[in-house]
């Protein structure tokens, strides 16, 4: 680092957004499916097309995502991609479902939506890796999926991958997907819908009509006791949408507001955002009043040029005075291309200023989703919603990282994270005979401390030695050894070749 310039970890603590200088990355050329070359060390694995398919598991049957880098081999830290591969309707080839790759595009983890089929509307979104009791957790929601919004199930999984609490919303409301944020204090804040009666004349609807109140709930996750709730319509009138009058009915609520995320502020009050409103709110606890708007029909900053957002998603604070949103730009479109952008946000003039926009070389327009997740070092990571990438970008908005999914799949957030996993299962194991030796496939789903694998092997299953090893390569290896068993097994081992687990004893194949 340059003499006398600050860090994003540091600028973001004095809150010091000048320094960024409003970088902004133009759109360089048209939208296309990158494919990575790292998927060639998928190949024994892999099969043509969009589909992994692996010999050790041949119950598993993932997407094929691939993650190309621009300019030498990318960061390694943090290791690995939190995604939740789906679509909606979904048209995409394999089995959608919660996944964990590292970073040359390699799966690390993969729990499909076997339970959770797109075809009957329901879905499993938002993984992240959060912090429950003091140590680190996967969290994510499950659910049915309605018009745009969820009902359903909030979901904590620790590192063996076994879930050790679910939150549901109470005063008979659903947990809706959009968020699902475990706070400090070991409670969950959560978003819901509540069809409550509105008035929609001034809109062109009924007088007596029934509206979606975007519904923010903080819930005790040891006990399920609900301990704060805040309801739009309380305190955002139906005149401030930009949606298109739609229902309004009891059988039809209108979602004038539409809640996609829920923050802590620093001050311990929150940040919401609602996507037909166009704006982010901060929300005073315990009283739940507005304290200012940012962004829509009566923002109570004025928006500096470049500052002005639309349909936006995953606001997120930076100290006190930086906040990060994806604008999604559409839909309807308002602007050219979806952004992940900073304001700076000047609470004693009441101005927001563009402080850094990223944008994808291609002029990629979101129609929904999306997310953008501001790292120590200055990185973004964002996630393109509905659209198929997730990417990374330097400080300076130089595109460094551009992940894919196949066609007809999305991920409605993308994160980057350190993760420790120790699966409760033990290793996979097939074998292959060919000739006089075989071709041994080890894999071990969720764990990641592996380094090497050593093969086992012997003419009867009790009595197995030793005939080979090699490092880990990928979600499955394939090991060369001139044995033919028949009777194989596998042994995992750490970088110290600790063993860490050991397969069942399988019998080769021809």
């Amino acid at each position: 680092m340059e003499a006398g310039r600050l860090s994003r970890r540091e600028m973001l603590q004095r809150g010091g957004v000048a320094a960024l200088g409003g970088l902004s990355v133009a759109g360089l050329g048209r939208y296309a499916w990158p494919r990575s070359a790292s998927a060639a060390t998928q190949a024994s694995s892999s099969s043509p097309g969009d589909v992994l398919h692996f010999v050790s598991r041949p119950d598993l049957s993932p997407p094929h995502l691939t993650v190309a880098h621009h300019g030498g081999p990318g960061p390694a830290d943090p290791p690995y991609f939190i995604l939740a591969p789906a679509g909606y309707p979904r048209t995409g080839p394999g089995v959608p479902g919660l996944m964990i790759l590292a970073r040359d595009g390699q799966i690390v983890w993969y729990s499909p939506n076997t339970g959770f089929p797109a075809s009957a509307g329901l879905a499993r979104v938002d993984l992240q890796v959060q912090s429950y009791r003091g140590k680190p957790v996967l969290t994510w929601w499950e659910g049915r999926v309605l018009a745009g919004y969820g009902h359903g199930t909030a979901v904590i999984a620790d590192s063996t991958y076994r879930t050790v609490a679910t939150v549901n919303a109470g005063h008979g409301l659903s947990a809706d997907l959009h968020e699902f944020v475990i706070t400090p204090q070991d409670t969950a804040l959560i978003t819901a819908y509540r069809p409550m009666p509105a008035n929609l004349s001034a809109l062109g609807g009924p007088a007596r009509g029934t509206v979606l109140s975007g519904t923010v709930q903080e819930i005790d996750i040891a006990t399920g006791q609900v301990l704060f709730q805040w309801d739009s319509l309380l305190h955002v009138p139906v005149t401030d949408t930009y949606q298109a009058l739609s229902g309004g009915t009891t059988a039809s609520p209108f979602d004038y507001f539409h809640i996609n995320s829920i923050a802590v502020a620093p001050d311990g009050d929150l940040l919401v955002s609602a996507r037909n409103t166009c704006t982010v709110y901060k929300v005073s606890r315990p009283g739940g009043d507005v304290v200012w708007r940012l962004g829509g029909k009566r923002s109570s900053f004025r928006m500096g040029r470049g500052a002005t957002f639309w349909w936006q998603h995953h606001a997120r604070p930076h100290g006190a005075t930086v906040v990060s949103i994806f604008d999604d730009g559409a839909s309807p479109a308002k602007e050219a291309q979806s952004r992940a952008i900073l304001l700076g946000l000047d609470t004693v003039a009441m101005h927001a200023s563009l402080q850094a926009s990223y944008t994808h070389p291609r002029p990629l327009l979101a129609a929904n989703q999306g997310s953008m997740q501001v790292l120590a070092d200055g990185r973004v990571l964002v996630g393109w919603g509905n659209l198929p990438y997730f990417s990374e970008f330097e400080q300076d908005g130089a595109l460094i990282t551009d992940g894919s999914f196949p066609p007809g799949d999305q991920s409605y957030r993308a994160f980057t994270s350190a993760w420790t996993g120790y699966p409760t299962a033990n290793p996979a194991v097939a074998a292959r005979i060919e000739g006089f030796g075989a071709v041994v496939y080890a894999s071990w789903n969720g764990a990641t401390e592996v380094a090497s694998w050593t093969v086992l092997a012997g003419g009867a299953a009790s009595a197995l030695a030793k005939v080979g090893s090699q490092p880990r390569r990928g979600f499955e290896t394939a090991i060369t050894v001139d044995a033919n068993g028949p009777y194989f097994a596998v042994t995992a081992h750490d970088a110290h070749d600790r063993v860490l687990g050991r397969s069942d004893t399988v019998r080769g194949t021809n």
